[in-house]
């Protein structure tokens, strides 16, 4: 070992004082003639060979006092006395080098020991020799004897020497010697194992984990379980306790259970209870501080009543009463001490009797005479109450309101003309007195109420609705109006919703006219003109919100006033019509816009439609005639009047009318409509046509090379040319319109089919699908990340029974989109039925708010038969996305295996309101030439119906 070098510190200066060198690995310390000063005089030392111990010391003691008094001499100073650390000089205890009190029995005594001692020091010494000799170590020889001469050899140490010791190796540590302790195993007698077993057997009843197992094999014996002997206890202590309940409940003592919520109502409804002997000493302290109250503030009501209180809820009712009786004398005035003591007297007789005095004492407490009616029993007990305290109290609009309510419409009448001559700030009395008499006179009552209250708005808006009510509607503007002017004269701080709230009140009590006045002399109340539109708009939609129809088609009713040419509010209110109003308001709102705005074709389009949907039509060519009046190049207006021949059965009509639609107004869309047409009704060589001549004008319109191929190949026989003349449409296409998805899609399906064009039997069937492959994977080179691609190319392999191939298509796919809701909806479709779950999972943390992947998540659910959650996913998916026909299809497949006709009944209509126009199968199914004719709710049977034959297949 390497020996270290000694820090310069250590050889630079002296050791500490008390320093033992290696004590720090056990080495023992020793003292050298250093440490104890000089020698011992030679007196001494002849006096210790020969003396006993004690005169040793003393010798010792005589040599030290000498050196003293030589040092003292020295210094001139002559002492009579041994010097002490705390008591100072002391007189000498020698004298001439003996004691001053030693005799001569001492010294003989001292030499008597000191020869003993001689004697047994002979003795031990002669008895190690003989036991070194025989090999053996005397039982009386210490220890540390046997290492004398290494303790010796320790003084010609050096540092170097004590560096070089090396550090005690291996684990000497606290926790080595309790884990040592741990593993002492101590075996068990026979009866402690039995009464364990049997104690673990009643206490755990079955749960052997709970109390610890031992296990004896002879030899061994695992170590007991404590924590599992603490589990067992408190498990006894709980089967102990439900011993006891079941005890308590089979001999009627059964604990009450108590409901936290109604713990303090249960108190103070409670009259007498059983008091706990801390309950009694709560109560002795809340008399006594009561008791200081009412002595310190005898005038103080609430005081008396709470010391009545806590004698009636200690049981004792008749000192309640003295109490509170104490406290009418000393609080006459105090209307709530009155009303206690009526309580604490429950027979009828002696609480009227203390009311009698009470309003006596306090005729103008209204809650006293309130209380007296209330201990009336009979109609005119209370009328004659009631009379009796409108006397004192002429001005109580409480007492008036109590006694008009027991009285017929005629008495009634009577006592509300009374009551508004003595309050007249009350507003109800007015109102309620006008609806009690007859129109002239009700006007008259209401002329007097605007003189009395001029800042009260109710009573003009109950003016307006009287007036609405006898059919004067040009009167209820008037007075609107003057109702606006005058509150603002008379300084009415009357807000803008304020008015509006007022105008819904007028709706809700049927005054749609009313309500209508108040919204326009109201509605551009502290509004900026530049916030007009945005604010008013807002305001209707709000009232619908609330439902109040009336007020929001008033609002946008004063809007178009303002603006009528905006386009959005004649939205807004055709849309309000629509959903709220009746086919008669629906045209009129729709005739109003296509008036003042001829030229916006949506308002012609959609009165026609209306008027088609209901029967009208002829009304309908009425509106698209004069629609054409005002927008002669119209495309929309001249399609729509081709659809309505189309739809009635006036084909020729149709055709004539497409015809001057491609003359006056050629559009591509105009063409494919055309080419559609002749399509339809089998005209396939004409639709080609028309398709070839639309082409020339509109080369980059790609629907025209897509119903080109689809009629070639769909329509038209299954032979060489008619393959030849779809794949010229589809090349055309691709050469102009090389970003086209659909075109290639149709292009590769296509080619994938080609076989079943020709009849010759030695064509290899594997050519067209590695056309079809080669053609999507151009395709995607052309048009890079595009799920609907990559999609036909996955969809193709599993055609074709190259299933590995599909699934390393679709791990490239995600790869290139992951974040397409088409991709993973498939991924989903297409799993295992074990990866299905974690494959949802991960595509709503990607697409959380895609409605396919909301709908592939609640088909998910529909097939584990989750009900409510499929449900809640399904309506959550149509919420997203209305226009998506494949997740109303889903949902209304879930609810045609799942729900009731209710619920199906209400998925279908939703469905056909928001009359969705995109989806893959909707979509296919929508535009097919055998299904054009089908609306909504038909296009949804069939989509249902092609979705659960999807969910067969996989």
């Amino acid at each position: 070992m390497a020996t270290r070098p000694v820090p310069s510190i250590f050889r630079a200066s002296n050791p500490p004082k008390g320093y033992v060198p290696g004590l720090g690995r056990g080495a023992t310390g020793f003292s050298t003639r250093g440490d104890v000063g000089a020698a011992v005089p030679e007196s001494a030392v002849e006096v210790s060979g020969t003396a006993s111990r004690s005169a040793e010391a003393r010798a010792i003691l005589r040599g030290v006092n000498a050196r003293n008094n030589n040092h003292d001499a020295s210094d001139g100073v002559t002492q009579t006395g041994a010097y002490d650390q705390f008591e100072g000089y002391v007189e000498k205890p020698v004298d001439n080098g003996q004691f001053a009190d030693n005799d001569e029995d001492d010294n003989q005594a001292d030499q008597i020991w000191a020869a003993i001692d001689e004697r047994m020091k002979h003795k031990r010494k002669r008895k190690n020799e003989t036991a070194n000799e025989n090999g053996q170590v005397s039982a009386r020889t210490r220890i540390s004897s046997n290492f004398r001469d290494a303790k010796e050899a320790l003084g010609d140490m050096t540092q170097d020497m004590w560096a070089a010791i090396p550090d005690v190796q291996g684990d000497v540590s606290l926790k080595l010697k309790q884990r040592r302790r741990q593993e002492a195993f101590t075996p068990i007698s026979d009866s402690l194992l039995e009464q364990r077993h049997e104690r673990n057997a009643d206490a755990t009843a079955g749960n052997a984990r709970m109390a610890g197992t031992v296990v004896v094999d002879g030899t061994h014996t695992s170590m007991t379980n404590m924590s599992g002997l603490s589990a067992a206890r408190g498990t006894v202590l709980g089967m102990s306790l439900d011993k006891q309940q079941q005890a308590s409940a089979a001999s009627g003592l059964a604990t009450t259970v108590v409901d936290a919520a109604g713990y303090l109502t249960s108190l103070a409804e409670t009259s007498t209870v059983a008091l706990s002997g801390n309950s009694v000493q709560d109560i002795h302290k809340a008399r006594l501080l009561l008791k200081s109250v009412r002595d310190t503030n005898p005038k103080h009501g609430p005081g008396w009543i709470a010391s009545a209180r806590v004698e009636e809820v200690a049981g004792k009712l008749l000192q309640a009463r003295k109490i509170i009786q104490e406290a009418c004398q000393v609080c006459p005035d105090n209307e709530d001490v009155w009303l206690e003591a009526a309580r604490l007297h429950p027979q009828g007789n002696v609480a009227k009797s203390i009311l009698a005095t009470a309003v006596r004492r306090i005729p103008a407490s209204v809650k006293l005479f309130l209380r007296a009616v209330d201990m009336e029993q009979t109609d005119a007990a209370k009328k004659a109450v009631l009379r009796k305290g409108l006397e004192t109290n002429p001005t109580s609009v409480t007492l008036w309101k109590a006694a008009i309510e027991l009285e017929d419409a005629d008495n009634a009448r009577i006592l509300l003309s009374i009551a508004v001559e003595k309050v007249p700030h009350a507003v109800e009395f007015w109102l309620a007195l006008a609806r009690l008499e007859s129109y002239e006179n009700a006007q008259k009552i209401l002329n007097k109420a605007r003189k009395a209250l001029a800042t009260e708005r109710t009573i003009w808006i109950a003016a307006a609705k009287l007036e609405e009510s006898q059919s004067h509607d040009d009167i209820v503007d008037k007075i609107i109006e003057r109702a606006v002017k005058s509150l603002q004269k008379n300084e009415a701080v009357v807000t803008r919703v304020q008015w509006l709230q007022e105008a819904e009140n007028a709706e809700a009590s049927d005054a749609p006219i009313t309500s209508a006045a108040i919204v326009k002399y109201t509605i551009g109340i502290d509004v900026d003109d530049e916030d007009r539109q945005r604010t008013w708009a807002d305001d209707a939609k709000s009232c619908l919100a609330r439902g109040s129809v009336a007020t929001a088609r008033a609002i946008l009713s004063h809007a178009l006033s303002v603006f009528p040419t905006k386009r959005s509010f004649w939205m807004q209110a055709v849309e309000l019509e629509r959903k709220h109003g009746t086919a008669t308001t629906l045209d009129e709102v729709l005739a109003a816009a296509s008036e003042r705005q001829p030229n916006v074709e949506i308002f012609w389009l959609l009165r026609a439609k209306e008027q088609w949907l209901a029967g009208n039509v002829d009304k309908a060519r009425e509106v698209l005639t004069e629609a054409f009046k005002a927008n002669p190049e119209s495309e929309a207006v001249w399609l729509a009047a081709a659809k309505l021949e189309w739809e009635t059965g006036e084909l020729e009509r149709a055709r004539v009318l497409l015809q001057r639609a491609r003359e006056r107004a050629p559009t591509d869309r105009v063409f494919m409509k055309s080419a559609l047409f002749e399509r339809q009704h089998h005209n396939y060589e004409a639709a080609l046509h028309l398709i070839d001549e639309g082409i020339t004008k509109y080369p980059q319109f790609a629907k025209l090379y897509c119903m080109g191929g689809q009629i070639c190949s769909d329509d038209l026989a299954k032979n060489k040319k008619s393959l030849d003349r779809a794949r010229r449409f589809y090349q055309r296409g691709l050469e102009e319109c090389p970003t086209s998805t659909v075109l290639w899609i149709l292009a590769s399906r296509l080619e994938e089919r080609s076989a079943t064009f020709t009849p010759d039997d030695n064509a290899n069937p594997g050519v067209g699908p590695t056309k079809a492959r080669s053609l999507l994977e151009l395709a995607r080179l052309k048009i890079p990340k595009s799920p609907e691609l990559w999609i036909e190319a996955i969809r193709l392999e599993r055609r074709n029974g190259n299933a590995k191939l599909a699934e390393t298509l679709m791990a490239r796919a995600l790869q290139d989109c992951p974040q397409s809701g088409l991709l993973l909806a498939e991924n989903i479709y297409t799993a295992p039925r074990v990866e299905q779950k974690s494959k949802s999972s991960d595509a709503v943390k990607r697409c959380p708010e895609d409605p396919l992947v909301i709908v592939a998540v609640a088909s998910l659910f529909a097939s584990e038969r989750k009900t409510d959650k499929a449900r809640k996913w399904f309506d959550r998916a149509v919420i997203l996305n209305p226009d998506l026909g494949d997740s109303w299809a889903r949902f209304y497949a879930f609810e045609l295996t799942s729900g009731s006709l209710e619920e199906q009944q209400k998925v279908k209509e939703r469905c056909v309101a928001a009359e969705p126009k995109h989806g893959e199968i909707w979509t296919s199914l929508s535009k097919a030439m055998e299904n054009l004719s089908k609306n909504t709710g038909e296009i949804l049977e069939l989509a249902s119906k092609a979705v659960t034959s999807y969910n067969r297949l996989h």
